[in-house]
């Protein structure tokens, strides 16, 4: 396939034979992501095994390196970092491209932003259209100076940190764990304590590292969905090896095509299991699907497991709006084995979509009215009414806006339809999951490019 900047290449897929087979999608991105920041941040050296070798985490590695960290690849998936320590960071060289990188872009403007330096952030066409205000506010508060910017807080955009920064205590407007952790990151630089509070509990991977790194960090209730994070500024980082765990977000793809093309029987080898990363699978269950979790087992600070995924018959169901920071990227997949449900799935408060790669929302509705599903948009809820395992397919290709998982989530649909679907460009499935069309097809799925 081409490169996500070139021309676009588009993908077909179509129903066939059922799918069969074992198959470990590749690591966790947030995870691998903040592997690369901490080991930069950590006075020593972090060996990372599992890392997920997308261009939006290896836009993230060379991020680091421009900061100041050595880090070195050994085999595939095994790196080894050299860390410059909180204080250490040195003024890069040039522009911090970061591709189609959302996560790793806000989580470096907090690590950047907090230190003496002078930085600016860029990225693709995807990525300039992305918000960055909500971790700009945050971080003007701690005495980050943003020294310019493209219209409505977006990059290119340069950075310059203070003499010392400011500690905070803030709460987030938004469920984002991109703002909490990027708040975190910077008060990692900062003397005293740094307080985070979300009134709905986001996903908690950079509390968990910061803890397994040697920071202290308090975790509080708030409220009825929240939590308070307080973390003690200027600990010294410790380099230590980190396994990481595989993508529940990945693993998502071939578990809703298992359930949706009948005569399936899949295993997704070392799925993570964190609570505030399993509201598919919740939801999935929920809905009638066959998933059984076998050989739990601990893996770098996060509990995994295998999933044996089967076909099913599926019922529609009201997924809360206190689920959507739990799976939030799950929607569009979500949105696909709603369609071969039988009744209506009703996804309420996603309003998180419409500021991901692309308008989410609007992006998954257009795929769905190529595909002849029922569905509506009221206000930020999503109905999609399900037409018990017989979806028509065909129409034109679906319009991905260069986002990865609408690609990968149509090209699913597609292997249970009655007609083929195609998606007008797949080049970007590259950013989070490059072995996706290669493990697909061995578990059995047809899908050309």
């Amino acid at each position: 396939m081409s490169h996500a900047h070139g021309s676009p290449s588009p993908v077909a897929s179509r129903s066939g034979t059922p799918l069969k087979g074992r198959i470990r999608v590749p690591g966790d991105k947030s995870i691998s992501h903040r592997s690369m920041i901490f080991g930069l941040l950590s006075i020593g050296e972090t060996r990372v095994e599992g890392l997920l070798e997308g261009d939006d985490v290896l836009r993230t590695a060379e991020a680091c390196r421009a900061l100041g960290a050595t880090i070195t690849r050994e085999a595939p998936g095994r790196w080894r970092i050299v860390g410059a320590g909180i204080g250490g960071l040195k003024d890069p060289s040039d522009i911090l491209d970061f591709g189609n990188a959302g996560t790793g872009s806000r989580l470096m403007m907090g690590v950047a932003g907090s230190h003496p330096i002078t930085s600016t952030f860029d990225g693709d066409a995807s990525l300039r259209k992305r918000p960055m205000r909500r971790i700009l506010d945050p971080l003007t508060q701690m005495g980050v100076t943003v020294v310019s910017e493209a219209e409505g807080g977006r990059v290119p955009l340069t950075l310059r940190g203070p003499k010392e920064t400011i500690p905070i205590t803030y709460e987030t407007p938004a469920a984002s764990a991109q703002i909490k952790s990027a708040i975190l990151l910077a008060g990692l630089n900062s003397p005293g304590k740094t307080t985070v509070i979300e009134r709905e509990a986001t996903r908690d991977h950079t509390e968990r590292m910061l803890q397994h790194f040697g920071a202290s960090v308090e975790v509080a209730l708030h409220g009825a969905d929240g939590r308070a994070i307080t973390l003690q500024g200027q600990p010294e980082l410790r380099g230590t090896e980190i396994v990481v765990p595989t993508d529940p977000s990945s693993a998502a793809f071939p578990l809703v095509a298992a359930l949706i093309t009948p005569g399936s029987d899949v295993v997704l080898e070392g799925v993570m299991m964190n609570p505030l990363r399993t509201g598919l699978i919740t939801t999935l269950i929920e809905m009638g699907a066959s998933i059984e979790r076998l050989n739990e087992r601990d893996e770098g600070g996060e509990t995994v497991a295998d999933l044996r995924v089967r076909h099913s018959r599926l019922t529609g169901v009201t997924v809360p709006h206190a689920r959507a920071p739990a799976m939030i990227d799950e929607y569009p997949i979500l949105a696909v084995a709603a369609s071969f449900a039988d009744g209506t799935t009703c996804m309420q408060g996603l309003h998180e979509l419409r500021v991901k790669e692309s308008d989410r929302l609007a992006a998954v509705a257009a795929g769905l009215a190529e595909a002849g599903v029922e569905h509506e948009i009221q206000g930020d809820d999503l109905l999609v009414h399900g037409s018990n395992g017989k979806v028509r397919g065909g129409g034109n290709p679906v319009a991905t806006h260069l986002d990865h998982r609408i690609a990968m989530s149509f090209l699913v649909m597609g292997l249970a339809t009655a007609q083929p679907m195609t998606v007008d460009d797949g080049a970007m499935i590259a950013t989070s999951f490059p072995s996706f069309l290669p493990l697909m097809r061995e578990l059995g799925a047809t899908i050309q490019d």
